[in-house]
């Protein structure tokens, strides 16, 4: 039960995070590609990365990936803004954008995931 807390409580600061990032990226200029979603989703993939492989290689708790990773990066990414965006860029005639925008998203966030892992595993 205290796991599910701890979850709870770890996604709803995750949300926090992400609105108040997501202001933070759009008070800092006009971009014509919904870039914001980009960051979040590319740092929240880079912080699982770290927290997954410090349980992996440094012996954490493994709650840990749980809290941090379901909980906080669950509630701070979102795949499901990321294929709104991608559908407006469609709807909107900029096919290039959008496929720009999903293929870049997930390059990203992979890479980040693969970055956060490798840097725990030194």
């Amino acid at each position: 039960m205290i796991s599910a807390l701890l979850v709870a409580l770890a996604g709803g600061l995750g949300a926090a995070a992400r609105f108040q990032s997501d202001a933070l990226i759009a008070r800092a200029g006009r971009w014509r590609l919904p870039i914001a979603t980009l960051v979040i989703n590319t740092l929240g993939s880079l912080l699982l990365g770290l927290v997954s492989g410090w349980v992996t290689f440094h012996g954490g708790a493994p709650e840990w990936v749980s809290v941090a990773g379901t909980g906080f990066c669950g509630g701070f990414t979102t795949f499901s803004t990321a294929s709104v965006e991608g559908w407006r860029l469609l709807r909107a005639g900029r096919a290039a954008a959008a496929a720009l925008h999903a293929g870049g998203g997930l390059i990203a966030g992979v890479l980040a995931a693969f970055l956060g892992l490798w840097l725990m595993s030194l």
